[in-house]
């Protein structure tokens, strides 16, 4: 994994990874290509159903995989705005502190009441 540093701002971050090659669409279509060149072979050669049976278990794995990917994907999605937006209510509130606003973490009060809301999850 590369985790390049550089300069943001004020402070120095990890670069993040914010996307990938892989395409989940092909994959699926790779393994539905495996599927079928496995039928053919299984009717070919019966003799290693047994392996067949087990390299077809193997495939059957996939779409599963594929739809954990694709929803853990959207959580870590809604995770990286609910921290954006934490933290931007947080430098809100140490600017109204400076300031001298009478209530600066009513900002922190606010973010933290409406993540939940948003992603239409109940706390």
């Amino acid at each position: 994994m590369n985790n390049r540093i550089y300069w943001k701002e004020w402070c120095l971050v990890p670069d993040p990874v914010t996307g990938t090659n892989i395409s989940l669409q092909e994959i699926s279509s790779r393994n539905d290509t495996a599927r079928q060149i496995i039928a053919g072979f299984w009717a070919g050669m019966p003799a290693l159903s047994e392996v067949w049976h087990h390299l077809r278990a193997a495939l059957q794995d996939t779409p599963l995989l594929i739809s954990e990917i694709t929803r853990l994907s959207a959580e870590l999605k809604e995770t990286r705005l609910d921290r954006a937006n934490l933290l931007a209510a947080m430098r809100a509130s140490i600017a109204a502190q400076s300031d001298g606003e009478p209530d600066p973490l009513c900002y922190v009060r606010d973010e933290l009441e409406v993540p939940s809301q948003r992603h239409g999850r109940t706390a």
